[in-house]
């Protein structure tokens, strides 16, 4: 029941949220994000949702600010409660870990917007925050794994998102460490975190649907297996063009890296915490 009340409170904030920025977007316009618009959206995530996500937290961004909390604090707070999320999971509470992992995914964007509000952006924090994004995942799908471990086809297709949520991540990181412009591509790390979250919700409601109306329980897990499939055949297929671009790349005789003095590649990129959420 409490797990049932976290997933429907979870679906009643996000449908608030969303009519409160609609009414935003009537009276003023879209909340701009600098980062975004560099980015770009993408056919699975688009930008309005993504401003919108910003234009929520930001509030609590001011708050952070206010209490002298540090970007490298939030990011701390961001691992434990992915841990929290990923015990969670394991332990098939799905309502109460959409929203632990919602609120570890939401410290993911404030870090950055503290990092940069207070200029103590840096690149040491970009690599905490890097690390932390890789960690908070495989706490996710680790924690669907021992949940479902008497499941060998839940296990598989959760390796497979694994695996896709992991390369799509490499992809960029090897681009980048080679002066290579990745492409955008699909299924990036916003978008993991909204669709993981919102399959993961799904399960107590459709599973107390399923309850109430005498359908047979394996249907519970259906949005779980449907976004992790989403991750698995995305992520891979994203990450595959990912990599052979960058292949296609540094084979071109024309391509351009930035050097440094002593001749090794650099790329050009913002120094804050959390720098490279919206592309990896």
């Amino acid at each position: 029941m409490i797990d049932l009340a976290f997933a429907l409170g979870l679906a009643m904030s996000t449908l608030v949220i969303a009519v409160a920025y609609a009414g935003r977007v009537s009276r003023v316009g879209a909340a701009r994000e600098s980062r975004i618009e560099r980015a770009g959206g993408s056919p699975l995530l688009g930008k309005a949702a993504m401003e919108m996500g910003y234009w929520a937290v930001r509030p609590v961004a001011r708050v952070c600010i206010a209490l002298g909390l540090s970007a490298n604090a939030v990011s701390w707070i961001s691992l434990a409660l992915a841990a929290l999320a990923g015990a969670a999971l394991a332990l098939g509470a799905f309502g109460v870990a959409a929203v632990i992992s919602l609120a570890s995914s939401a410290c993911d964007a404030l870090d950055g917007m503290i990092a940069r509000e207070t200029g103590t952006a840096s690149d040491s924090g970009e690599v905490l925050d890097a690390a932390v994004d890789r960690y908070a995942e495989l706490f996710f799908f680790g924690g669907i794994v021992l949940h479902e471990r008497f499941d060998v086809f839940a296990v598989v297709l959760t390796l497979a998102a694994t695996a896709g949520a992991i390369m799509v991540s490499y992809s960029t990181a090897k681009g980048e460490a080679l002066g290579v412009t990745v492409p955008r591509g699909a299924m990036r790390r916003q978008e993991r975190a909204v669709y993981l979250v919102v399959g993961v919700g799904l399960v107590p409601i459709t599973a107390a649907v399923c309850l109430r109306v005498g359908l047979p329980p394996w249907l519970a897990r259906v949005p779980l297996f449907a976004v992790l499939g989403l991750v698995a055949i995305v992520g891979n297929v994203s990450a595959v063009r990912r990599l052979r671009a960058i292949a296609k790349a540094v084979r071109s005789p024309m391509t351009l890296r930035t050097k440094t003095s002593n001749g090794a590649n650099v790329i050009a990129r913002d120094s804050h915490a959390a720098a490279g959420d919206v592309v990896r």
